[in-house]
């Protein structure tokens, strides 16, 4: 490697199953697989931040949005499907409805704090307790520590010597003697000038959803404000694409409704506090647009609108002229204080404050910085950029194995949630085709897709990975960004510009404004074309060729470059399924111009990609989609 880095100290790691990601799928692998283990399989968790404070729960959360109780998990499932527009995979989302209760019970035995009804208060949930629901499928837990305390569980399971922080895994790698069989994984410490290469019989995929490929609405001094976690670069979509794995469902995108600007979570002052949102004078738009959404038939007989359908509602409004749009908080606090005692009153008022505290807390200091209480003021609501994820309201993401005793045979191929690649596993936002997770939901998934791992390793004991490139190849890679800028930087006096490398932070801003202009971000109210996608695609095939020429000048920018790089391969695979979707699936969330439509007779399918990374061509096509729920549960109330 050329410069003042030198080269990087290779640590060569051989496991048996390595856990990619800290998240709460990671988690709950660590503690699933480990109970199955028995000392003859080793398992080894490396994280690219710290477990404590990792993923989509890092700052802790107020509720835990999937928690079944006396709910059937068909019916959970039939919920995913009609807020997802009829495309998703029954089976898989009915595996996780009757395992989640399960984890939610292990969370309150670790130590989360769970609410009761007055009436059993003190009683764990599996022994009867009641919880206060917000809604048909969430609890409300004082969740300020909710990772820290999942996160210890599966740290002591795994055992500290097992589990490597602050290192960066970017590439996997397919092994030299089996096709289509992955061999390992390489990647770099963010801390010290060392790259790891590890060995393994299994991977499991679990490095989040992506934010940051879309410019996002909060600039300038609120750059870097997002509502999903502004680490999730897309990571486990890209490498599982590049060595061939199949995706699916990568056009679906989440663009959630979010307090304006500090992008606070609503879901509580909807189902907890019972505020209604309305247009600048007054109106519910929900109501007020019900015809329009009838359009999208048979998904308004859902129980909720779907959450798309009630973006589709409010872009109405804001494009019609009707802005801003509203959450009405103080009328929601007047009615609950109808039937409360001041000093109940004073109790909620804080339930509200904590509601952001314990999640969100930039969003508190927006309302205190603009002097907003919710009591008394109304707050700005607006839709963010999109978001590609398959654990909350999305469901993009990689195809994978169905449970054995329930998934259709060409869904099943011998392990549950095993990829199309050989020996490569993925759960939680990995997982396409199956949202509506949440957190407990992506602990779960880790559970099912860690038991399953042990299985496979166990099937294949005497596997031996041979990587198909040289790890002495895979390290020029890694580092090309570090010799871009040691090689140029002293060809210009200003090292930013130079016209031998592009900065990672240049190399985002020019992705973003890409993916916002031609795929339907916020700079055309979610809309695009098939002339604007040619054109998108045009722009991300240039920045693909530029991507080689990326520069990092230290251990940070080299993990932001590699951050990007990844990006653009998810931002790909985005663009490509909604060009080939001739439809618009999704209105809210994003709406083909030239489509305009949603077409079940020709689109109620699955659409998958496959990365060839042999011909490196890009295939796409339609897979039937099959109703599982219906076909088992016949007849039964929804």
């Amino acid at each position: 490697m050329a410069g003042t880095f030198g080269d990087p100290e290779i640590v060569e790691i051989k496991t048996d199953i390595l856990l990619v990601g800290g998240g709460m799928a990671a988690c709950g692998a660590a503690f699933e697989a480990k109970r199955w283990a028995g000392d003859d399989v080793k398992i080894t968790l490396v994280d690219k931040a710290a477990m404590d404070r990792s993923g989509a729960v890092a700052m802790g959360l107020s509720a835990i949005n999937t928690y079944l109780g006396d709910r059937k998990p068909e019916d959970y499932a039939r919920m995913v499907s009609a807020d997802l527009m009829g495309i998703t995979r029954d089976d898989l989302a009915f595996d996780v409805g009757r395992h989640v209760d399960d984890s939610v019970h292990l969370f309150e035995e670790w130590g989360l704090p769970i609410w009761k009804d007055k009436s059993t208060e003190g009683v764990p949930l599996k022994d009867g307790g009641k919880p206060v629901r917000s809604g048909k499928w969430q609890i409300m837990i004082n969740g300020e520590g909710y990772k820290t305390i999942v996160s210890e569980a599966a740290k002591k399971s795994l055992g500290i010597e097992n589990i490597m922080e602050r290192v960066f895994i970017v590439k996997y790698i397919l092994d030299a003697n089996e096709d289509n069989r992955v061999a390992g994984a390489v990647g770099f410490s963010v801390r010290e000038h060392k790259l790891y290469v590890f060995k393994a019989n299994a991977i499991l995929n679990v490095a989040g959803g992506c934010v940051n490929i879309f410019r996002p609405r909060s600039l300038g001094e609120g750059n870097g404000r997002t509502w999903y976690p502004v680490w999730n670069a897309g990571s486990t979509y890209a490498m599982a694409a590049e060595v061939g794995a199949e995706l699916t469902m990568m056009e679906n995108r989440f663009v959630p409704a979010r307090f304006k600007d500090g992008y606070g979570p609503v879901g509580a002052w909807f189902l907890l506090f019972k505020s209604q949102a309305t247009n600048g004078y007054g109106e519910n738009y929900i109501v007020k647009n019900a015809d329009m959404l009838a359009d999208f038939a048979p998904y308004d007989k859902a129980a909720v609108v779907p959450t798309c359908l009630r973006n589709h509602a409010m872009l109405k409004e804001m494009k019609d002229g009707r802005g801003p749009i509203y959450m009405d908080t103080p009328t929601a606090m007047a009615k609950l204080a109808e039937t409360m005692t001041p000093q109940e009153i004073k109790h909620l008022e804080a339930e509200a404050w904590e509601d952001f505290l314990d999640m969100c807390i930039g969003q508190a200091g927006v309302w205190a910085g603009m002097n907003v209480r919710p009591e008394e003021s109304k707050s700005e609501l607006m839709p963010t950029e999109p978001y590609l994820l398959g654990s909350h309201s999305g469901c993009c993401g990689i195809w994978v194995s169905g449970p054995e005793d329930f998934a259709p045979a060409e869904w099943q191929w011998g392990y549950n949630r095993m990829t199309t690649v050989k020996g490569l596993f993925t759960a939680g936002d990995g997982v396409g085709a199956s949202g509506h997770k949440f957190s407990s939901g992506s602990h779960a998934e880790g559970r099912i897709a860690g038991k399953a791992m042990i299985k496979f390793v166990r099937d294949n004991k005497s596997y031996e990975p041979t990587f198909a490139k040289t790890v002495e190849e895979v390290a020029e890679e890694i580092y090309l960004p570090v010799r871009n800028y040691f090689e140029h930087k002293d060809k210009t006096t200003a090292e930013d510009v130079n016209p031998f490398y592009i900065t990672p932070k240049m190399f985002q801003m020019r992705l973003q404004k890409y993916m916002d202009e031609y795929v339907a971000g916020v700079a055309t109210y979610y809309q695009t074309n098939g002339e604007m996608l040619k054109i998108g695609l045009q722009h991300l095939t240039w920045l693909q060729e530029d991507s080689k020429n990326l520069r990092a000048k230290d251990l940070h920018e080299l993990m932001r470059a590699w951050e990007n790089y990844h990006r653009m391969w998810a931002a790909e695979a985005h663009l490509r399924h909604i060009m080939f979707r001739e439809e618009t699936r999704y209105p809210g969330f994003y709406y083909r111009t030239d489509y305009p439509d949603l077409d079940d007779a020709n689109w109620k399918v699955f659409v998958n990609s496959r990365f060839d990374p042999k011909s490196g061509e890009w295939e796409l096509k339609k897979v039937p989609h099959i109703d599982i729920i219906e076909k088992h549960y016949e007849g039964q109330a929804h």
